[in-house]
């Protein structure tokens, strides 16, 4: 027991390198892989090519002297070859947790019936706890607990998905007291899944009801956070597959030769998340599922663990398991905190720069250019609201989690017609956009964001981000205002209340945006925001519409 708990200790302890040197705001790294027993999506990915991907991802962690974070599914779990491998790699201090993809094993084991077309299953009614009852999800989580125990002596401190509902996800705190827990990145129909509108990357503390939306209070939370998955492109992975259905996929996965697989790219996103200004922490996850294989992914892992080895030993990252992240952010955090990802540097070099803002009431993203900024998305986060799975399973091999927009640049765009808050104003009696000469970033302390912009007529619109509210003011002498539109051809699905609320309704329930300051107007298809003493405060934790 003693061995053991040194053991223990020596893992949570930081070598050399490990502490950012930024420790007001920490830039963090997981390197998380995922495993699955088989794949039958592809008969040439057998069991051995799986295991050896696996054992690869293994060595490279030995070389650079990293932990990891390995997450098994129960068919994988049980498998005597990763239980050998995965021992040994926890000595050196590496993670081994559970990947919550539902399998035939794990349902069989737990006294139901399989309703898979192939022993794991992608679908989202099969091959996800949301397609189960929540007493069934109960009983999955139980037999997984108990094997996981019985393998590797203790029940696993990190649980991760492309999506967790809230019931299980609970029932796994409440019961086995799980640390962590990770799931996907914002996409929109990828592989069927569609989760929008959430806390964009960093880590967050889900509802009660609902695993994807942030709570707004302790009471309300499930005290697990829950970090975003795959390092998303903060420019393009947002638009990518605009006018279509499905999204297409712009992340640090190293099977994407244009993006994770491209050392140029690779630089200019860690240059964004290493280095960029941000508040409270920045975070990425690196890494792959085993079903891509080795030869898929082996090229882009040996390309970038250098870097971040480089970063981590200079000092300028902390690398970690995901538990120790998942420990560290409990001990900071009571609730999910104000975060934010600039990007200055355009992955692919077009000139466009952004600014993503959370907290536990609403994210907001502004995107500019040498010439215009506009927000291209503001979504609310309402704890009351429950998710379609909660009490039920999903039917469907779908699945949808979505959030309260106020703006959704994606689906209310068109190709060649960006819905956005543009900034307006009307030289010689003209309205005309706001062309810019200069956009700067800087942060205010560790709560907020500022965004000071220099017009070409050199007036300057400096947009504040904080916890609870945008503030938006301007030194321009003449008339100002901004506008909320969208495409030709879609409808704005919100409506001004009183001239200071801007509603919507999502499940049923009433959200919206109060202007404390200035005021609101419907035009057709849009809505016109007119500042008071030029200023706009729009409150995004307002929860009392009706």
């Amino acid at each position: 027991m003693k061995i053991k708990t040194l053991l223990f200790l020596l893992s949570l302890l930081a070598p050399a390198g490990l502490m950012a040197k930024n420790g007001s705001a920490p830039r963090i790294v997981n390197v998380i892989n995922f495993i699955r027993q088989l794949e039958p999506r592809d008969a040439n990915i057998t069991e051995d090519v799986l295991y050896e991907t696996v054992n690869q991802q293994v060595k490279l962690l030995k070389k650079y002297d990293m932990r990891g974070t390995f997450l098994l599914q129960y068919d994988a779990l049980i498998n005597p070859r990763y239980q050998t491998l995965l021992k040994e790699e926890i000595k050196r201090g590496s993670e081994v947790g559970g990947w919550w993809e539902i399998t035939q094993p794990h349902v069989e084991a737990a006294g139901l019936k399989w309703r898979g077309r192939y022993p794991w299953d992608w679908h989202a009614d099969v091959g996800f706890a949301t397609g189960y009852t929540p007493e069934e999800r109960e009983k999955l989580v139980d037999v997984y607990m108990e094997k996981f125990k019985e393998i590797f002596g203790k029940y696993p401190a990190s649980v991760g998905s492309w999506f967790i509902d809230a019931h299980t996800l609970g029932y796994m705190y409440d019961k086995y007291g799980i640390v962590a827990s990770c799931n996907c990145k914002d996409q929109y129909g990828t592989d069927g899944y569609t989760l929008w509108g959430g806390y964009w990357n960093q880590a967050y503390y889900p509802s009660r009801l609902n695993g994807y939306m942030p709570a707004q209070t302790e009471e309300g939370q499930i005290p697990v956070p829950v970090f975003r998955m795959l390092g998303s492109d903060p420019i393009y992975q947002y638009d990518t597959g605009l006018g279509h259905s499905i999204q297409g996929v712009i992340t640090l996965e190293p099977v994407y030769g244009s993006a994770g697989g491209s050392e140029t790219w690779v630089r200019r996103f860690f240059k964004s998340i290493f280095e960029d200004p941000c508040i409270g922490f920045n975070y990425t996850q690196a890494g792959q599922e085993n079903s891509f294989t080795w030869g898929g992914m082996g090229k882009g892992l040996e390309m970038q663990f250098p870097i971040l080895d480089s970063l981590w030993k200079a000092g300028d990252i902390r690398i970690e398991t995901l538990e120790q992240s998942g420990r560290w952010f409990k001990k900071k955090y009571p609730v999910t905190p104000p975060t934010s990802v600039t990007a200055l540097t355009d992955t692919y070099d077009n000139g466009n720069r952004t600014v993503w803002f959370n907290s536990r009431f609403y994210r907001a993203n502004l995107l500019w250019n040498e010439r215009n900024i506009r927000f291209r998305d503001i979504q609310l986060f309402d704890e009351s609201i429950e998710s379609d799975y909660l009490r039920k399973p999903g039917t469907s091999n779908q699945c949808v989690y979505m959030a309260c927009p106020i703006l959704d640049g994606f689906l209310w765009s068109t190709p060649d017609e960006y819905a956005a808050i543009r900034f307006y104003t009307s030289p010689y009696g003209i309205e005309r956009e706001v062309t810019l000469k200069d956009v700067k970033v800087e942060t205010v302390g560790d709560k907020a964001m500022r965004i000071v912009c220099t017009a070409t007529d050199n007036s300057t619109y400096t947009v504040t981000l904080s916890e609870k509210q945008i503030e938006v003011k301007s030194d321009n002498t003449g008339e100002w205002w901004m506008r909320l539109g969208v495409a030709r051809g879609k409808t704005l699905p919100l409506k001004v209340v009183n001239g200071n609320q801007l509603t919507g309704e999502l499940k049923h329930t009433t959200y919206g945006m109060l202007c404390k300051t200035g005021e609101m107007s419907q035009e057709k298809n849009a809505v016109r925001l007119t500042p008071r003493n030029n200023a706009l405060v729009l409150d995004c934790s307002y929860r009392s519409f009706k």
